[in-house]
């Protein structure tokens, strides 16, 4: 394993427990002993947050652009709408055409590109620090300015159709993924696609687009990350030039706030159920889900730690069960444990050996579970579990856009970048008592949905 190369910007001290060549101790002390950042924040008069954090070691830097919109924010027939925009963000603006945007950033040895999500959109270039001005003036022409031409309108919607096609109706792995969605999240705005449904995207019209546009791409809805070779000053200098006379939406909150309370995101679904789908596999795919919980609370950290102790790596106590022993039943197994802002989920996947009997199955893998509740978890290995995690944060940390994406996340998820202190300080502080009780009362004493997928129905 090569040394951690985390460079001056950030301030990481020497911890305990060799691993590689820096060293993690997750027993004790403060999240922020581990790691801190000499992070510059301002906020513009139009609600635009700007983060900086200066690395002078190369003559480049990562620019991210989180807008605080996903696809639980579309109504029932407009869905795929965020992630719509996301592709039409690149067919121009006012002041740069269509391509032109792709031919500054590649034309100049850069990269770029974006994602989507339940909860959020994300854009992302990564370039020569000479270029950030017009990277800016680009984003800020695209924020008010975005053409949506008719023509790339409707060359990107065929785009996105066969995007789902390959994603989900031609995946076994993605249909099982946005089944157990949609069954988890019955009547929530979770329970669609993020791509869109089929008959939304053929329907939908350029204005109904346009107008998710204006209300959701404001700067009062926006968190601009930005890592590299740049003097903070200079940043939020050039950022008001770009993006300070664009106009906030000043009904947004309430806009939000009243979107958010009509869908609501309590569990609906009626549990157990089980989910059986036609699929191309060979072996049955299966995944067993619960209900989980959103991000933020103490219990979805303990539920992280969870899901890798029972079902992360060969050394699990699902894997030992059921994969690696003298009789495997199952290819592989992971757990999983997803949490997004309004709720979540904790799934079990896998797929089975030389078919096999699915419910016997699934009452053998239920069963498994509850005893895990007794017999996966140690002080040992939340121990093992919690030295993973941060040495996985650490090595993340290595460049400038794992550093933009690092405190952007925590920014927009948790409100605030510094987040991470509390996040290192919960996972250290986590118990086995805390553990059985969680797995206990979210997966123990809970129902759950048994979905599986293969070409024999």
């Amino acid at each position: 394993m090569k040394c951690f190369n985390v460079f001056k910007a950030l301030k990481v001290l020497p911890l305990v427990g060799v691993i590689g060549c820096s060293q993690v101790n997750p027993g004790g002390g403060s999240g922020d002993s581990l790691l801190s950042f000499d992070v510059k924040k301002k906020v513009l008069d139009n609600g635009l947050t700007i983060l900086v954090v200066e690395n002078h070691k190369l003559p480049v830097f990562s620019y991210y652009t989180y807008y605080k919109v996903g696809s639980k924010f579309e109504d029932p027939d407009t869905t795929g709408s965020s992630h719509l925009l996301e592709h039409m963000m690149f067919k121009g603006a006012k002041k740069y055409g269509e391509g032109e945007f792709d031919k500054m950033v590649e034309g100049n040895g850069g990269n770029n590109n974006a994602y989507t999500t339940n909860d959020l959109t994300v854009y992302y270039e990564n370039l020569p620090s000479q270029h950030f001005a017009t990277i800016a003036d680009l984003e800020a022409d695209r924020m008010q300015n975005l053409l949506l031409a008719d023509d790339s309108f409707k060359k990107e919607v065929n785009v996105v159709l066969e995007e789902r096609k390959m994603r989900y109706e031609n995946s076994d792995r993605g249909k099982i993924y946005l089944e157990m969605m949609k069954n988890l999240f019955v009547g929530t705005p979770y329970g669609s696609s993020v791509i869109g449904e089929i008959k939304d995207l053929k329907s939908i019209t350029r204005k109904r687009v346009h107008d998710y546009f204006k209300t959701y791409y404001v700067p009062n809805n926006a968190v601009i990350v930005i890592v590299g070779d740049l003097k903070a000053e200079k940043v939020f200098e050039q950022i008001n030039k770009s993006f300070g006379a664009i106009p906030a939406n000043k009904n947004l909150d309430k806009i939000k706030a009243d979107h958010l309370a009509k869908k609501g995101f309590e569990f609906q679904a009626e549990l157990p159920k089980d989910v059986r789908l036609k699929g191309t596999s060979p072996l049955p795919m299966f995944s067993l889900a619960y209900k989980g919980i959103k991000i933020g609370p103490r219990d979805s950290f303990v539920l992280d730690i969870l899901s890798s102790i029972i079902g992360g790596g060969e050394s699990s106590y699902l894997s030992k069960k059921f994969v690696v022993g003298e009789n495997p039943k199952l290819q592989g197994i992971y757990a999983a444990n997803y949490t997004l802002q309004e709720s979540g989920v904790f799934f079990i996947g896998g797929a089975m050996l030389n078919g096999g009997n699915r419910a016997q199955f699934k009452g053998e893998l239920i069963r498994e579970v509850r005893k895990s509740c007794r017999k996966a978890i140690s002080k040992k290995a939340v121990q093992k579990v919690v030295n993973q995690y941060l040495v996985e944060m650490l090595s993340g940390l290595e460049t400038n856009a794992g550093v933009a994406r690092f405190i952007g996340d925590r920014e927009v998820y948790f409100g605030s970048y510094e987040f991470y202190k509390d996040e290192i300080n919960t996972y250290r502080s986590v118990t086995v008592e805390e553990l059985e009780s969680a797995c206990q009362k979210y997966l123990a004493d809970a129902d759950s949905l048994f979905l599986t997928i293969w070409n024999q129905k």
